[in-house]
């Protein structure tokens, strides 16, 4: 399993890339967050995080020294994952760019800091931590949150090897278990809850608003399992429904008739991306009985609209509450998630303490090659040596030491710490390990 470090402290590759911030101590870094297990869908769309926020968030951060962190924020959990002095500093950074209160948040968030918090990315990545068990879609979404940061450089080293052992993790999952087997998703839920109270949706006309990805996997699913095809699609940008249309042999109409073609449906499902309700009570006063869904998170049907007694409005709390016979086959996969994602922390752990260490050893190698330098020095007047071999034979031995200190260093694990001390203070090489 660590045949990947077994060149870390090669001749040549020795200490490449090693050096490490001494404030970037594991015990530093922290996760605070909100999800589903406390929050409802109306209380975390107060801390999603939108682009044009997070770019702030990330610029805020700079301007107090934090400047390696990322923001995952998803319809069912918004988390800030970084280095800092204490987690309320990434609490102080989501209160700023979001829409929630710094009181609230504190009453209802979690916070993992250390080993626990790599732990917790790599549950929240592998779907064990999801809403719905073993959700796949969740991994895309901590690669483009990743990507992000790393774009506005915003993401350290330390955080971008976990991300990618995260996703590595993920894949291997997939493929070795069962966990994400099956067709459990929010577009799959609401094709569950349709045929569980419109048995008859093949003869309803349904409005689908916002072909997004949970649009189009909703409709997708409608077509496929439900057999309809009385959909009209409609989306800000007019091209993009057209082309799904085109592609599914849908209807689609302009942005300016959303109201109109409302009024006209049995059934709409709503999955735009709008910051505040698009979709209001005062667009169904005197209307036909509907059913609406609303698939967006922060929501974009106004809560006003489940109150005319016409309406029946459901969110994605409620379809999160849509069982499977596939989430029982799943959770006797969790097992083998957790022996895989335990496997790739202990490796990921390994690495974050070589590369600490690397930094003393290196310092010890600049110290022995200053001895070598300055005995060199003392033999260039003598007539019985070669500086040649001296120079061979001597770098030679540094090397030798050097890959002697960091096998043991490697062999000793749960001592590592204690030779790493000793050998910092034997050479004096002026490195702090605090």
């Amino acid at each position: 399993m660590f045949a990947t470090y077994a060149s870390t402290f090669a001749p040549g590759s020795l200490y490449k890339n090693m050096q490490v911030s001494h404030s970037k101590e594991i015990a530093n870094f922290h996760i605070v967050g909100i999800n589903y297990k406390k929050t409802d869908a109306a209380i975390r769309g107060l801390y999603a995080i939108n682009p044009a926020q997070y770019q702030q968030l990330l610029e805020q951060a700079r301007t107090v020294q934090l400047n390696d962190l990322f923001v995952l924020s998803t319809c069912n959990r918004t988390e800030v994952y970084g280095f800092a002095a204490h987690p309320g500093q990434l609490i102080d950074l989501l209160c700023k760019e979001s829409n929630g209160d710094r009181n609230q948040l504190e009453e209802l968030a979690y916070a993992k800091s250390g080993e626990e918090a790599v732990r917790h990315l790599y549950q929240v990545g592998t779907g064990l931590d999801s809403q719905i068990l073993g959700d796949y879609e969740i991994i895309g979404q901590i690669r483009n949150a990743a990507k992000f940061a790393k774009a506005q450089q915003s993401l350290g080293s330390f955080l971008e090897r976990l991300v990618n052992s995260v996703l590595q993790v993920s894949k291997l999952i997939k493929t070795e278990t069962g966990l994400s087997k099956g067709t459990v998703s929010v577009a799959f839920a609401t094709v569950r809850m349709l045929e569980r109270i419109c048995p008859d949706i093949k003869n309803k006309k349904v409005v689908l608003l916002g072909v997004g990805k949970i649009g189009r996997n909703t409709c997708k699913n409608m077509i496929e399992y439900l057999g309809v095809k009385e959909i009209t699609l409609i989306n800000r940008t007019e091209q993009v429904a057209a082309d799904f249309a085109d592609q599914h042999g849908l209807k689609y109409a302009p942005y300016e008739n959303m109201v109109s073609e409302m009024q006209q449906a049995d059934v709409i499902l709503v999955a735009s991306n709008a910051p505040q309700p698009t979709v209001l009570a005062e667009h169904f006063h005197g209307s036909s009985p509907k059913l609406i869904i609303d698939l967006s998170i922060p929501f974009n049907v106004e809560a006003a609209v489940g109150e005319l007694p016409h309406i029946q409005l459901v969110n994605v709390d409620e379809l999160s509450k849509v069982q499977d016979e596939t989430l029982q086959n799943r959770l006797g996969e969790v097992p083998k998630a957790m022996a895989i994602i335990d496997e790739y922390m202990e490796e990921f752990l390994y690495w974050y303490k070589m590369r600490k260490h690397a930094v003393v050893l290196k310092a010890v190698k600049d110290k022995l090659q200053e001895i070598h330098t300055r005995e060199i020095q003392q033999q260039k007047n003598g007539e019985h040596y070669k500086l040649e071999d001296i120079e061979l034979v001597s770098s030679r031995i540094i090397q030798k030491m050097i890959n002697l200190m960091a096998g043991k260093v490697r062999k000793e694990a749960d001592k590592s710490d204690q030779y790493i001390a000793m050998i910092n203070d034997i050479f004096e090489t002026g490195v702090n390990q605090e």
